[in-house]
């Protein structure tokens, strides 16, 4: 059973290069031509796969509807939540996982860091959008028209010395984020918290989330906190790679 099913789906990835015949589908499979013939039909019995007109085999919406399904209701805040426990006992600075969402850039998990300096961000809170490193990611992402007319609508408040201060600068900074994928606020929001991240995409490539390490200078310094960025680009890899299906979940407690 086990070696009908395995036969069955490596059927999918060979149409999905395109349309295929009985014969091509056999050969692929290394089996006779009967056999191949009753895999695809189980197949287009449950929508996987359409038979043309042409007689050829090709992906059935079925499937196209079974994936946007399944990429509606994952939650990427539950698949990433281990990860970001584990990069907390790692490092032990404080960690968040952001979105966007409707112009906004909200945290939607936080893991506190185990010294006694918090910080003050909370989940379903908006960040300082123009200068959060987890911010830039997002933005940097969407198509540049987009991006453009996003950055001429917002207020560009000084924070600190570091803040970005107006739409020209704001742009050049995405598009270094954009080019180099990962992005920091070294003092821009407050002067004693500095802040790395990285980009969680979907299996499509684009950027679905972004996640941050974040501590203040009396615990480390920035040029410490950026020696951290492979570990958190890893982390956000690792993310993405279960977020988007190309590697299995794990066992947080392994």
């Amino acid at each position: 059973m086990s070696q009908t099913v395995d036969r069955a789906l490596s059927i999918l990835p060979l149409l999905a290069e395109g349309p295929a015949d009985l014969g091509q589908v056999a050969d692929r499979l290394g089996v006779h031509k009967s056999t191949a013939l009753r895999l695809l039909r189980t197949l287009h019995e449950h929508g996987l796969v359409y038979r043309q007109s042409d007689q050829r085999y090709r992906l059935g919406a079925r499937l196209f509807a079974l994936a946007q399904e399944a990429m509606e209701n994952l939650d990427v805040r539950e698949i990433a939540h281990p990860h970001l426990v584990r990069l907390n006992e790692t490092c032990g600075h404080t960690v968040h996982l952001a979105v966007y969402e409707e112009g906004e850039v909200l945290y939607i998990d936080k893991v506190e860091s185990r010294y006694p300096v918090r910080m003050y961000s909370r989940i379903g809170k908006p960040v300082a959008i123009t200068v959060a490193a987890v911010a830039k990611l997002l933005l940097a992402d969407l198509p540049e028209p987009e991006r453009r007319a996003l950055a001429d609508q917002l207020d560009y408040p000084l924070y600190t010395p570091r803040s970005t201060p107006n739409a020209p600068a704001f742009l050049r900074e995405l598009e270094q984020v954009h080019e180099q994928g990962w992005a920091t606020d070294l003092g821009g929001h407050e002067e004693s918290i500095n802040c790395v991240a990285a980009p969680i995409r979907g299996a499509d490539g684009r950027v679905v989330a972004a996640m941050s390490v974040s501590a203040p200078n009396v615990v480390v310094t920035a040029e410490e906190l950026l020696t951290l960025l492979p570990l958190v680009r890893r982390t956000a890899d690792a993310i993405s790679g279960e977020y988007s299906g190309r590697t299995p979940a794990k066992d947080p407690t392994v």
